[in-house]
Parts: C-alpha cells; structure tokens; sequence
C-alpha cells in the first residue's frame, strides 16, 4: 500500500497490525468490563457531567425563547380571567345590590301587612312612584288614586309612624304631602304626659309651635297624634323631641323635633280610613248686630 500521500501522524507511530491488534484489545477489553463492571455506564455518567454545561449553553436559547413565549401566555391568559373575574364581580355586585333591596322591600311589606293586620282603620298598601316636581315642597306620588277609593284628607304611614295625608287624588295616582312640608300642621300630644301642641313642617324636618314656657317636655319625648281634629286616628308616632329651647322672654318654648317615620325614604306607605262616626263641627255662635239708632227729629234740629 503506497502510505506517501497519507498525514505525517499516520506513518509515525507503530505499525498498522498493532495498532489493529491494540483496538481489537481494548474493545474486547472494554466489551468485558461493561458487560460485568458496567464500566460505560460509569463513563456515560462521567461524560454526561463533564458535557452538561455545554450542552446547557447549546439549550439556552431555545430554552429562553421557550420561557419568553411561556411569559407572554400566561400573562396573556392572565389578562383574560382578570378581565372576566372583574366583569363577573361587577355583575355579582349589581345582583347583591338588587337582592338587598328586594330584602329591604320585602321586610317593609311584611312590616307594613303587620300593621295592617293590627289596625281596624287599616286601608290598602300603596307604592311610592315619585317625588314631587316641586323643589321647595315635600310630596310624594303613590299608584293609588281614586281607582281604589281614596279621598283627600287620608292619612298615610309607614311601620314607623305619620307619613303625611292625601292632598289630591287623581283616576290613577294620589298626592301624599307630608309632615315635613311647611303647609301641613299635625295636631299632637307628648305621649308622656298628654300635653297637647300641633306640629309644622318647616321644609326638612318639624317643629311643635305655641307650648307655654313652663309646660313640662323633655328631650327624647315621642309625639303622638292627639286625635282631636276627626282627620288623624290618635296615637299615631309623629316626632321624637330632640332638642328644647326655652326663652325666659318668650311666652312659648320652641320644639326642634324629627320626624319617626321614613318621610325621605322607604318605597311601601299604608293608607288610612278616614275617622267614621265623628259628630260634626259645631256651628259658630251667631253675635246679634245691634241695629244702629237713627237720629231724632230733636237732634237734628
């Protein structure tokens, strides 16, 4: 075999027999020692060790693309059920909201069939549809009108006490004005004592007017409706005293009081029957005019 155009570390060395002998050797050598050593498994080991960090540097960068992608994904996937867990929460409050004030109705109505139940004068329950246009009065519309029979003059209350009374009636609707309006005056009496007074509104809230300086009312008195005008059953809660003034100079003291019942909230009244069997008004006495005298014939002369 012509060996002249072969490398120069190919014909140094020793011979091609021995170097075919020597690999046969040490094949069969290594060929022994893996099949009762398991010297290969050791030395795959050891490679795979020493090799490890390069073959992590070969990975890297498919593994950090892997991890980029992986991170765009799950912020991807995260956006996505942050925006339906808010819109769900959003739709859960508005339903929370909803159940609350269907409670809030229904605990009313039942309060208010309570009281139906318990009063003899009680009339129909009725809704409250809107407030009045009016900015400077205290009104309220209910859907109840002369459909069900109802007349001006009724009175109107919740579970707590006076609302107000009926002012105008309509084939539909009624008006109801209430107690805190400036054109409405409710005849009371301290449920302590009995002392009677009649109640204005002023527009936000009532005041007992015309109580002499010494009468004996005290802060946290209940003011009942006193009866006593054949329009308002007596009894009724109407205001609680919170604060007395009393003026040595003044012959009357001055009642800052509030209203008990939801004049400003609530969405369910109960209507009153107005007082039955109540004898009417007595007439006025009539003053005879004393004809005037007409002058003599003496005087004139």
């Amino acid at each position: 075999m012509d060996f002249a155009n072969n490398p120069s570390f190919i014909r140094q060395g020793p011979r091609p027999g021995t170097r075919l002998a020597a690999a046969v050797l040490t094949s069969v050598l290594l060929l022994i020692g893996d099949s009762q050593y398991g010297l290969m498994d050791k030395a795959r080991e050891a490679l795979s060790v020493v090799f490890y960090p390069l073959q992590r540097a070969v990975n890297l960068p498919i593994t950090a693309a892997r991890h980029v992608d992986d991170f765009f994904t799950t912020q991807t996937n995260l956006k996505a059920e942050n925006e339906a867990m808010r819109s769900q929460h959003l739709a859960m409050a508005a339903r929370l909201a909803r159940l609350e004030t269907l409670e809030q109705d229904y605990a009313a109505l039942r309060r208010l069939n309570q009281l139906k139940s318990m009063r003899q004068d009680a009339g129909g329950l009725a809704e409250i549809l809107y407030t009045g246009r009016d900015p400077f009065s205290y009104k309220i519309i209910i859907d109840k009108g002369e459909d069900a029979h109802l007349r001006a003059g009724q009175p109107v209350v919740d579970d707590q006490g006076l609302i107000g009374q009926i002012t105008r009636v309509q084939p539909l609707t009624a008006e109801v004005t209430l107690v805190i309006d400036k054109t409405l005056m409710v005849p009371v009496m301290v449920q302590r004592n009995g002392i009677r007074a009649v109640l204005y509104g002023y527009g936000g809230g009532v005041e007992a007017r015309y109580l002499p300086v010494h009468s004996d009312v005290r802060t946290g008195d209940l003011l009942v409706t006193s009866g006593i005008d054949g329009l308002y059953p007596a009894g009724i809660p109407v205001a609680q005293v919170g604060r007395v003034e009393r003026n040595p100079d003044a012959a009357f003291i001055r009642l800052n009081s509030m209203p008990v019942a939801g004049v400003q909230h609530g969405r369910y009244v109960l209507v009153l029957n107005e007082k039955t069997n109540v004898p009417a008004r007595p007439p006025e006495p009539v003053v005879p005019v004393k004809p005037k005298s007409k002058p003599s014939s003496d005087d004139s002369e």
